[in-house]
């Protein structure tokens, strides 16, 4: 038999937090809070603030589903206190939670065990923009800890260069600069180790950025994806081989490209990704036959100590 809701005890949705990604957070956390009450289990919004660890401990809370976005909720910190806590939550943990924050680590893991990511550099200060110049045009210049492509500009040219590096240093010290793959963008989400199905994504947008993602109604998404089966085969196998060399589990989401050659290459892994009406999670799992409220459970039981009754 599964597990059944009131194994799973009084469940804490944590989300809000304090970064960039706040707004996404309250959005994806309200949808997730409503998906499990709706199976009868005994959820809680907790909206995070710099209280959180006082709070948790004045609080009487079984386990923890995360639906934080971006610093201080997807890169370790708040599974760190968790772990501390010893209150168990959805995703990854600390580590994979880390790496999977850093677009830099996370590339140099994949470029160390032969996986295909675009040539990158780190630029930590205005004298290494020549760096990025070896890379060749056009490049993609993003902040290393940001998600939601928040901070991102696509730069054709050296005379605009500096000023994408500007715009990025405005929310990260570490600056990454990647060549610019011309082609098609994929998602590929996982969940209890299985590769859904791709999503193609098409915009009028130069990529796939905050506003294609969350605002705009132009935005395009393809599931089934497209591709011949045995081409998405071999991205969904790049996917899982890139969700595990950061020691990635419970879910997540990598983004790839795919040139013009068939070539797919991977950008960055999402270990706690959206779930609002636009995200692409939720999008795969119908597509496998899995509705919203079935996803937030199957995430939820994955956590240690919700045991089958």
């Amino acid at each position: 038999m599964g597990v059944k809701a009131e194994a799973f005890g009084r469940v804490a949705v944590l989300m809000g937090g304090l970064s960039a990604e706040r707004a996404v957070s309250l959005k994806s956390g309200r949808a997730v809070l409503e998906a499990l009450r709706r199976r009868g289990v005994s959820a809680e919004a907790f909206d995070v603030d710099e209280q959180v660890l006082s709070r948790l401990l004045g609080a009487d809370y079984d386990r923890a589903f995360l639906i934080l976005h971006g610093r201080g909720g997807e890169d370790g910190t708040i599974q760190g206190l968790l772990d501390l806590l010893g209150l168990p939550y959805t995703g990854s943990g600390v580590t994979a939670s880390a790496i999977g924050m850093d677009k830099f680590r996370s590339k140099l893991i994949w470029r160390g065990l032969g996986l295909s990511t675009p040539e990158f550099a780190m630029l930590r200060a205005e004298a290494d923009l020549g760096a990025a110049q070896t890379l060749g045009f056009p490049l993609i210049i993003k902040p290393a800890h940001e998600g939601s492509s928040i901070g991102m500009t696509k730069v054709d040219g050296p005379e605009t260069l500096g000023e994408a590096w500007a715009l990025a240093r405005r929310y990260d010290a570490d600056v990454l600069a990647e060549r610019w793959i011309t082609g098609t963008e994929l998602t590929c989400a996982v969940l209890a180790g299985e590769a859904l199905p791709l999503i193609r994504l098409e915009t009028p947008r130069t990529f796939y950025d905050y506003e294609a993602k969350y605002g705009s109604d132009s935005t395009r998404y393809h599931c089934p994806c497209g591709l011949a089966p045995a081409l998405e085969r071999r991205v969904q196998d790049l996917a899982l081989q890139a969700f595990d060399a950061v020691g990635a589990s419970g879910w997540g989401r990598v983004d790839l490209m795919l040139d013009g050659q068939d070539e797919p290459w991977l950008i960055e892994i999402n270990t706690t990704p959206g779930m609002t009406d636009h995200s692409l999670v939720p999008m795969a799992a119908r597509a496998r036959g899995i509705d919203f409220d079935e996803l937030v459970w199957r995430i939820l039981e994955q956590t240690p100590g919700a045991a089958a009754s």
